[in-house]
């Protein structure tokens, strides 16, 4: 089982930036790709952004291509997403995901997850 601790979220004004930090431990040499979903208050938990382990080779959801980057750090365990131009609509818990597949989008792809980390955007 892996283990991760997203930090960084918190409140900031549309147009304005925040980089989410996922801490991965335990078993991450069974991980294949890691990502980030989100989840809106009564809206189902939707896939944001991921990027596979080995070689760093990102992928992102339409709504945040170009504004949203995610990264990894293989030294700390660690993966980011920078994100850029926030919205009110981008207002959301963050979750941190991994997962044994090559490619995964969907949410049950993903065998571990983190706690989340709230991102509030306002108007």
């Amino acid at each position: 089982q892996v283990q991760l601790v997203e930090s960084g979220g918190g409140l900031v004004a549309a147009g304005g930036s925040l980089r989410l930090s996922c801490a991965t431990s335990g078993r991450t040499f069974s991980t294949h790709t890691l990502g980030w979903f989100r989840q809106a208050p009564g809206k189902e938990r939707e896939f944001v952004a991921a990027i596979r382990w080995i070689d760093g080779s990102p992928y992102y959801a339409d709504s945040v291509k170009g504004r949203f980057t995610i990264s990894r750090d293989n030294a700390k365990n660690t993966v980011y997403l920078q994100s850029n131009s926030l919205n009110p609509e981008d207002t959301a818990l963050y979750y941190c995901a991994a997962s044994r597949s090559i490619r995964p989008i969907k949410r049950d792809e993903f065998e571990s997850w983190g706690q989340g980390t709230q991102v509030t955007v306002s108007s």
